[in-house]
């Protein structure tokens, strides 16, 4: 419940905009339901958990933060990661393996959940073989949320791992100091997972899912302003780049593997 009440109070810079209630899970089960949505994938980590990722470059997966932490909150090495884009049902439309992990230093693994922790919840993975466009084309960020806002999230989570669901409407609660309150479904395996907004004709991602629950019963999400962040990122990237360490892995179509964990955290 602290949790809870810190973030209300990180979020009330001023009155929430009544968005209504979210729309159902759409799970996308056929090649034309993925239409679109191919740069949105699933992140397998180590042995058996997973998180939801998406491309914002050929080689760039946007994703949480806590996903590439194990549980004693030690970082997980780049070449146990696998990022598979479109996956569904054992099927993907492009894989690669991870060289390299950039998760903003704000955010500190084990450290209860606040305000900070999600407002710096971010990671970039640098694949180890750039997916072409021509297969999955990269989304393109859009400015900071507003409450309000009209957003949908596309997603894996526990219980639809196999493939991705769309809520397509859902909304922002509030906004405010870099962090995002919404009311969307989310759930274990939902962390890193996109929140887009269609202003601007194809989708731009406004978010990325840290953390959600309930709130009276109601679903609710928290995600964070991305433009500075992914920048610092990006020049994390660039100041700590090496050798790829990680054994390059991209199939046009393929099978992917099963997960049984997923990445979550609840205030």
């Amino acid at each position: 419940m602290r949790g809870r009440l810190w973030i209300a109070a990180a979020l009330a810079v001023g009155l929430a905009a009544p968005v209504g209630a979210g729309s159902s899970l759409i799970r996308l089960t056929d090649r034309e339901d993925l239409f679109g949505w191919e740069a949105v994938g699933r992140i397998d980590i180590g042995s058996g958990s997973f998180c939801t990722g998406t491309l914002i470059a050929p080689d760039l997966v946007l994703t949480a933060a806590h996903c590439v932490y194990d549980r004693m909150n030690q970082a997980v090495a780049p070449e146990a990661i696998t990022f598979s884009a479109g996956l569904r049902d054992g099927t993907f439309i492009s894989q690669s393996g991870v060289a390299q992990v950039a998760a903003h230093p704000g955010y500190v693994p084990g450290y209860a959940l606040s305000a900070e922790m999600i407002r710096h919840d971010t990671t970039l993975l640098k694949l180890a073989a750039p997916i072409p466009s021509a297969v999955a084309a990269p989304f393109v960020l859009a400015g900071e949320g507003r409450a309000g806002q009209k957003v949908s999230v596309v997603s894996y989570g526990r219980g639809r791992e196999a493939a991705l669901s769309w809520q397509r409407a859902c909304g922002v609660t509030a906004a405010g100091q870099g962090l995002l309150a919404l009311d969307c479904d989310v759930t274990f395996g939902s962390s890193g997972a996109p929140v887009f907004t269609g202003e601007h004709g194809r989708a731009r991602i406004v978010s990325v899912i840290s953390s959600g629950g309930t709130s009276d019963g109601a679903p609710i999400a928290y995600g964070m302003a991305l433009p500075d962040l992914v920048e610092d990122l990006k020049a994390q990237l660039r100041r700590e780049a090496g050798p790829a360490v990680a054994t390059p892995r991209r199939v046009k179509v393929g099978q992917g593997g099963g997960a049984s964990g997923a990445k979550f955290a609840k205030p």
